[in-house]
């Protein structure tokens, strides 16, 4: 399938480290506009009433799915063919450049990937996106329901997702058997405290990284288990929690004795970080399952080093897991073939064909739980397979009833913005009173 690209500068953008889609990846370059059509002449030959739908896009590499899904939707419905035209923005750009035009009622796409830190934006008052509710409907018994649910506003769904992004831990391998650690007798967060003391003790190496300023992806599991987040029920802010306060306690009692580190470069999500993991830093980090292609793609020395498994918990018998990050995929009320373009998404998002294309394209853990353990997917012969020492999909499949969804709402945006700017680096890099700390910022939100 052809593809033809154009690109022309619009200046430096910089990212904003949320709850990011699969992750916002502060390496990336946010200088160019890049837009990128999809020729399906192939495809549509000798049919004129193909529907032309543009969309909108953070992430080149969706284009590779959107492509794939295209054909194949075109393939299975030639009485309604469509074509794809893609523009990749940068992350802010994307986003400011398409909640205006809804605003001002043009100049909007047909479709547009939101990530999910933002998303909450596109929600206010009378949101300006398409419900879904008809769409999904026939996938709806095979879906992952928390991943429409953080979506969704008075009952219905305006966004689909690329995957659960269920939280994981990855461990290096070879770090534990020089401690003698078995990651299997992991089972709590005080487990994991001391044998983060022995691998310290035997290999001079921490147990882990904390984050200072980019996104807390790797503080979700620890708030989650204990029935926090960063949004209470009723959608205010949350900071200032019992159970955040715990989380950042634990983490300085790590960060004092040395099983933990700051994250160099202060993320999971840049070069210093993955230069020093590749070399061997640390013994595991806490990251969802898209975290994946991170490992693949920037820490290549760790290939058949690393080991998938679920997290650890506060006490046995919580859920080892919860659903993070996203981008939720919308059609926009300026679509004027809103009903082809919500059936499409769906099928590209939820269809069996879609899932399995999520995992061997994407690298995601898709939506759809059911192809967790066919053939197709958990003996696809992928980069992921090939790299990780045990299947990602066993330890997906081992907390599939464990991955509760985060709250969200409008207040989300700026609650994530005060974590990366504030909460985190006063706690970790400052070393100050969690409990002041999560008080001051709890009240300046307000």
């Amino acid at each position: 399938m052809k593809r033809k690209t154009i690109a022309y500068a619009i200046g430096v953008v910089l990212a904003f480290g949320l709850l990011a889609g699969c992750g916002n990846n502060s390496s990336q370059s946010t200088e160019n506009e890049k837009k990128s059509d999809t020729n399906t002449e192939e495809e549509t030959a000798g049919n004129k009433a193909a529907t032309d739908f543009e969309i909108w896009l953070t992430t080149e590499l969706h284009c590779d799915f959107y492509d794939e899904m295209q054909a194949l939707w075109n393939e299975e419905n030639p009485d309604k063919q469509i074509k794809l035209t893609y523009s990749v923005l940068p992350y802010e750009d994307m986003h400011n450049k398409l909640l205006i035009a809804l605003q001002a009622g043009t100049g909007a796409p047909d479709m547009a990937d939101i990530e999910l830190g933002k998303f909450a934006n596109f929600l206010k008052g009378e949101p300006q996106l398409v419900s879904l509710n008809d769409a999904i409907a026939q996938y709806k018994d095979n879906v992952v329901q928390s991943r429409l649910d953080i979506y969704t506003k008075d009952d219905n769904c305006y966004g689909l997702d690329f995957h659960v992004g269920a939280s994981m831990t990855y461990y290096n391998a070879e770090i534990l058997e020089e401690a003698g650690v078995d990651y299997t007798q992991i089972k709590t967060w005080d487990d994991f405290h001391e044998a983060g003391r022995t691998v310290l003790e035997k290999t001079g190496k921490p147990m882990c990284t904390v984050d200072t300023g980019n996104d807390p992806f790797f503080l979700m599991p620890f708030l989650a288990q204990q029935g926090g987040g960063l949004l209470k029920e009723d959608g205010t802010n949350n900071v200032n929690s019992p159970e955040m306060i715990k989380t950042l306690t634990f983490l300085q009692e790590m960060l004092d004795d040395g099983t933990a580190v700051v994250s160099p470069g202060g993320s999971h999500q840049c070069e210093e970080y993955w230069g020093f993991m590749n070399e061997g830093g640390a013994a595991s980090a806490m990251m969802p399952m898209w975290y994946m292609g991170r490992f693949t793609d920037y820490m290549p020395d760790l290939s058949g080093k690393i080991i998938i498994a679920p997290n650890p918990v506060w006490e046995e018998g919580q859920d080892r897991s919860v659903g993070l990050g996203g981008t939720g995929t919308a059609v926009t009320v300026q679509c004027e073939n809103q009903e082809l373009a919500a059936e499409f998404l769906a099928f590209a998002k939820l269809s069996e064909e879609g899932a399995v294309r999520e995992y061997t394209i994407l690298g995601f853990d898709p939506m759809r739980s059911d192809v967790w353990d066919m053939d197709e997917v958990k003996k696809a012969d992928t980069k992921y397979t090939k790299y990780f020492k045990n299947n990602p999909f066993e330890a997906l499949l081992e907390v599939k009833d464990e991955i509760p969804a985060i709250t969200v709402g409008e207040n989300f945006p700026d609650v994530v913005s005060a974590m990366n700017t504030k909460v985190m680096y006063r706690a970790f890099e400052e070393k100050e009173n969690p409990a002041v700390v999560c008080s001051e910022e709890a009240a300046s939100l307000k």
